[in-house]
Formats: structure tokens, sequence, C-alpha cells
């Protein structure tokens, strides 16, 4: 209550303030039949008791005929409230405030939806009217956390560990490789700045300038277009360290996100697991594992390796080919035919991959296609391999090792979603399991063109020491020094040790990834002039802090955030602009002839 002119919040007020006289401001919640109303602010909620006496007729009138939402000044003295009247879900329960004087600050016209968590809007209405949602107490209680989880972070970082926290530019230039970037016109004709998609070359420059230890909290842009979940500008807990290796930039995201968690999400215990990108890939389907349930991916390949089975050979006669299976526990029991005829269709049309079932009997015996082309030992090995208890239903695929997996992950997930959709506990909503990936490919096939290479994180990642000679004979057998940051299945974070030599940088840029390396010499003449060795990392804070909270969404914890098609809903941005503005830019809008006609018109 520093530096204003009220006595408590809403949200404060006890037994022990039973006489005393206070001032409270705050929205009108809820008011019944002009004998009492909720006054809500930023802390929570009190009861305010209207006067009924002739004294205080106005102060009546006055708060009887306040639209929900106004904004009012109360002063009156703490009551007890009456002998079982109290409300024990009320922080304030036990007592009330009797109004003596009122003042209605700004008056509430009807609202396009009501303030109450409990009440369905749609998010488009909610984005429309943001200045509204956050008056809601679930943004609210986001938003805060996410400012004390901040804060906690910064003194962790800059008071503990001698960071430096330093703003780079938000105007820079393109970046080769990555994603796509927001292009910003300058005054000179052709040329146009880039928003960053990260500080990635600034905090590396920033090492080469001896600053030692950098953090940010940085404002980054990617135009990535309509995906579900994402933004086009998003927030990163930015990080760089001179002289550090993969261990220690572990060791100190472990450190912050202890000293930083918020203590009602219970503790969070170090050092966190680990695994290479293959055995998450293998065991799990995906580089980023929800490690808070099983159904790991098993392989199958040498119990079926004997049989006759014409798909199961033909799959196992290619270089990487092999034959997996995840066993869903009491499937029969949880799953319908429609679920299983839904799995087999998602793998057929997001991987182009064949599944077969198998559902263990109550007797233990094996219900398939494939059970005739088996006998006793094998169909024993397979129950043996799957740990298969009665009821529980196998999916299994045959193919490319790397198709079979991330099929088998995608299959892994839905399924833990159709179990827990029908009443099957899986996932713990309430625990938290972080994991490190490590050891990812440095270069990855390009989808357009496989003959060509990209870099699968960025093309300023040192290999991994072990294979830096295949970096000149065979790139695409060379480990980075990446890491990934997982929690619950998501990514949060993700950083790697980067190149410090220029002849290095020049060579994956020019000879591996086929990119002009001119785009990027600032940099590499930066390298020359006696870089440190480095690295780095960067979480994800929206994400982050959308899982500490359990939202549905990352919107859900950005005060003002973009739509799923990265529009602002309530400035109704983006927006044109006249030619007239557009002319010291040099630009002309070429419309397409349907628009064309509809300005006309």
């Amino acid at each position: 209550n520093s530096f204003v002119t009220r006595t408590n919040t809403c949200g404060e007020l006890r037994a022990a303030h039973v006489g005393q006289k206070v001032t409270l401001y705050g929205w009108v919640q809820y008011q019944r039949q002009g004998l009492f109303l909720v006054l809500r602010d930023f802390q929570g909620l009190t009861q305010v008791i209207i006067p009924q006496d002739e004294a205080h007729s106005h102060v009546k009138e006055l708060l009887s005929n306040a639209p929900l939402e106004s904004v009012v000044r109360v002063t009156g003295t703490v009551s007890p409230r009456p002998l079982g009247q109290e409300n024990p879900k009320m922080p304030t329960g036990d007592i009330e405030v009797k109004a003596e004087t009122a003042e209605i600050l700004n008056s509430c016209k009807k609202l396009p939806f009501e303030i109450k968590d409990f009440i369905k809007k749609s998010e488009a209405l909610r984005m429309q009217y943001r200045y509204l949602d956050l008056r809601s107490s679930r943004l609210q209680s986001a938003l805060r956390l996410r400012s004390r989880v901040v804060m906690r972070m910064r003194e962790y970082l800059c008071n503990l560990h001698g960071f430096v926290d330093v703003e780079t530019p938000t105007l820079f230039k393109r970046t080769p490789g990555g994603a796509k970037e927001f292009l910003v016109p300058s005054r000179e004709a052709g040329k146009f700045y880039s928003l960053p998609q990260s500080p990635q070359q600034f905090k590396q420059l920033l090492m080469v300038g001896g600053l030692d230890r950098y953090f940010q909290v940085a404002r980054c842009y990617r135009d990535e277009g309509s995906r579900p979940d994402r933004q086009p500008e998003f927030t990163q807990i930015d990080i760089e360290m001179s002289f550090v290796d993969q261990a220690g930039i572990q060791r100190l995201i472990e450190g912050l996100l202890q000293h930083s968690w918020p203590e009602e999400r219970g503790s969070i215990m170090t050092p966190f697991p680990s695994m290479t990108y293959e055995e998450a890939l293998a065991e799990y389907g995906t580089d980023k594992p929800d490690t808070r349930f099983g159904m790991k991916i098993v392989d199958i390949s040498d119990v079926l390796r004997g049989s006759n089975i014409h798909f199961v050979q033909n799959a196992l006669s290619y270089p990487r080919g092999s034959i997996r299976a995840i066993c869903i526990p009491q499937g029969v029991r949880y799953l319908t035919n429609k679920d299983l005829g839904s799995l087999k269709e998602s793998a057929k049309s997001q991987f182009n991959q064949e599944i077969m079932e198998i559902i263990c009997r109550p007797d233990g015996s094996l219900k398939s296609l494939l059970t005739k082309f088996l006998g006793e030992k094998e169909q024993s090995e397979l129950i043996q391999a799957l740990n298969m208890q009665e009821g529980d239903v196998v999916l299994l695929a045959a193919g490319e090792h790397k198709q079979v997996c991330s099929a088998l992950g995608a299959l892994r997930l839905l399924s833990a979603n159709l179990l827990e959709a029908a009443g099957l506990a899986l996932r713990d909503p309430t625990a938290f399991h972080f994991l490190w990936v490590v050891d990812f490919p440095l270069f990855l096939p390009k989808a357009e063109n496989p003959t060509e290479l990209e870099s699968a994180h960025h093309p300023f990642t040192a290999p991994h020491p072990s294979d830096a000679g295949l970096l000149y004979s065979d790139p695409t057998k060379v480990r980075s020094q990446h890491y990934d940051l997982v929690l619950n299945g998501n990514e949060v974070g993700g950083g790697s040790i980067r190149i410090h030599s220029a002849e290095q940088q020049r060579y994956v840029l020019e000879k591996v990834l086929k990119e002009d390396s001119e785009v990027l010499s600032h940099l590499i003449e930066a390298l020359e002039f006696g870089a440190p060795p480095h690295g780095g990392i960067a979480l994800g804070l929206d994400r982050l802090i959308s899982l500490i909270v359990d939202a549905p969404s990352i919107r859900d914890v950005i005060a003002f955030p973009k739509s799923f098609r990265g529009r602002d809903l309530m400035g109704n941005a983006p927006d044109y602009v006249t030619p007239e503005e557009l002319e010291p830019y040099h630009i002309q809008v070429s419309w397409p002839l349907e628009e064309k006609e509809a300005k006309k018109n």
C-alpha cells in the first residue's frame, strides 16, 4: 500500500483488523439487493456491507446502483461477520467492511462477458477485450508468478553469479538458416533490417568483447505464420558464458531453476537426468520425451527375425530397418475399436506407416493377424519383451528406424491422451520431469533436397570434440555440442557450445551449408581477434511459465498475445498504411486483384 491512498488491499483484511477504519479501492464483482457487495482488486475479495440507515442514504444509492466492474472507493470499519455467516473459502471470510462513505471513480458500461474464471468465452473475444480478461484471477496469478520467477532468475544470475544484464539491438540484419525473420524497411532504397529471432550473434560478440557472463530477458521474433501455440514475438531467458563446457551450462541452469522455482509448485531435484538424441528417438520416438509415464518403444527385431512374415523380413532387409512396438496398458478396457482405428489412421496419414495391433487375451494368449505366423516360443518371447499383461494392446510397426520410432512416439502420446480421457490416470499433472537431451546430429538433410545439408539447430554450434575430424570427411555423422532441456515432453530450452574458430566457422558456412559467409563477415572477423571458447543457452520463458501454472496455452501467460494467425485482435494489428507513409521507404504495395476490387467498393 506504499505510495497510494488506500489503507489496505481487498485481500488482506483479517479478524485482527476488526475495529479499524479502512479505505479500499477496487472493482464491484457482485452486488446483492442493495444489502452488500463484493469488492475485488489484484489481491482478493472483501465483502462490503451497504448501510441501510437514512443518514447514509446517499451511500446506499451509490453502491446499490453501481454497475458490476465499476471502480469504487469505500471507507468504513472492519467488523466480524455474524456468527454462522463466515466464509472459509475466502481469506477475508471472517470479516466484512461496513461502508460509511463511498465514491464511484469510474462507472462500467455493459460488459462483453462476465469477469469470472468459470464463465466460458471464446478466445477471440477474450483477446479482443484483453484488458478485461486480465482482471481474471487466473491471468492475474499467472502474470504475477511470471514476474516473481524472472526476478528470482535475475537475482541468481546477476547477484549470485556475476552475470551482466545487457540489452541487445532489435534492428539488425538477416541471419542465414533458422526460422524466417520479420523485415523492417529502412529509408535506404532496397535495404531492410531484420528483427532477430534471437540475440545469438550479439551474445557471442559480447564474449569476444570480454564480458565473460551475459544475461538478458530477451524479446525475440519469428515469422512462422499460423502455427498452433506459437507467438511471432516471444521471450527468452538468454545466457552466454566464456570458458565453459556443456556440463557447466547444465549445472548453471539446474541451479537457476531450483533457485527461481515457485515454492507452491513443490521442489525440483537436481541434477536432471540426461539421454542422448539417439536414445530419446529409440525409446520415445521424439527428441523431447515426456518421461512422466512408461509405454516406451521396444525393439523386437530379434524376436521376429526368425519368422517368415513377409513385411518383417522386408523391413529388416534395409540397412536401418527395425521392428518396434509400444504396449498400451489396459488398452482393451479403455480403448474402443474406433480409437484403435484413429491411431492407425494417424500413423498412416502423418508418417506413411502401417500399424499392426496385438491384443493379450484374459487367458494370456495373443490375438492378432500375426499369431498364425508365430510359434509358441516366439509368442512367449514377444510377451516377455513387451512385458504384456492381460488386457494390454500392442501397436507394432516395421520399416526404416527413424520413421518407425517417430510414428510410435506420436502414437504413444495419442494413446496416453485417449487413456486419460477414458479415466485412466497416467501422467501426474503436478509432476515436473526435467530431462537433458544431448548429442544431437550437427547437420540434417534438407527436407526439400536431401542431398544438401542444413544446421540441425543453427550454424554457430560446435561439433562434438570426438567428431571434429568427421566435419571435413563425413559431416552427416558429426554429433553437435547442442543440448536441449525438456520438461514433461516440451522443449523449454536449448543451447550449445559455439564455434570460436573463424576458420571452422567459415568452413561450416561455405563448404557444408553452402551459405554466403559474407552475411556473417562481422562475426567471422570478430572470431579472428582472440575469441574465447564460449557457450550458452536460451530458456523459453513463455513455455516454461505455462507449464508451471498448467495453462492450456502460452497465450495464457502473456499479457498481450497475438492470435493463432499472428494478429492483435484488440488493436487490430497488423494494419494498412497509406502510400504517403510508405513513400520514404521506397515501397509500393502490389495488391492481389480481389483486394483491389474490395478496396474500390
